[in-house]
């Protein structure tokens, strides 16, 4: 591009390619054990992905293993497919800080419902468009937290909030104590109850 002339956008899908001399690596988040990442999964490994990496684990935790342990395995000229920016950041300075640590190592990041992707061969305006989302998707999430927590407000102010309905009774979880008991493993106890291993584990812990 000459000099003089309108920076350029962010630089197309196709023009990243050729930084692409590694492995397509996926990460794919949700936030609670009970929510299910299959859709995550299949987006990713529709991008390519080879080897994906997956957590049920809160985004705002910082003990995210299976982010940890990616981010040490990825290498230069690898690419790390999202399937968007909230899924891999906590808030946009967690997001910039990963991001940018990837790109100077020669790793490049690609966001799937964003459309975008960051590496070397990134323009300013890129570094721009990174912030600008990741801020948008930050307000989004404060505001939804926001909204929830007035409506809750509300609620029990006409006396309709009546808190979270316990995933487990006290039938259950005699019927839990009793198999734990005779030996049937813990996995197939939460099935039969139709409730996930953490919250069986939640609620054992609870009752000792």
């Amino acid at each position: 591009m000459a000099k003089g002339t309108n920076l350029s956008l962010p630089l197309e899908l196709n023009e990243h390619q050729h930084v692409v001399t590694g492995q397509l690596v996926g990460y794919g988040r949700v936030s609670t054990p009970d929510q299910n990442l299959d859709r995550q999964v299949a987006r990713l490994q529709k991008a390519g992905a080879t080897e994906i990496y997956k957590e049920k684990i809160s985004g705002a935790s910082r003990e995210r293993l299976q982010l940890e342990e990616m981010l040490r395995y990825l290498r230069k000229g690898d690419q790390l497919i999202v399937t968007s920016m909230d899924r891999l950041a906590r808030s946009f300075l967690d997001l910039h800080t990963i991001v940018d640590d990837l790109v100077h190592r020669g790793v490049s990041v690609r966001f799937l419902r964003e459309s975008q992707t960051y590496s070397s061969l990134s323009d300013p305006v890129a570094a721009l468009m990174l912030g600008v989302l990741g801020s948008v998707a930050q307000f989004k999430r404060a505001i939804m937290r926001e909204r929830q927590a007035e409506g809750i407000e509300r609620a029990k102010k006409r006396g309709a909030y009546k808190g979270r309905a316990p995933a487990m009774d006290e039938a259950s979880m005699e019927q839990a104590r009793e198999m734990v008991d005779i030996g049937v493993p813990k996995a197939d106890v939460a099935c039969r109850l139709g409730v996930s291993r953490a919250t069986l584990y939640w609620y054992l812990l609870g009752s000792v």
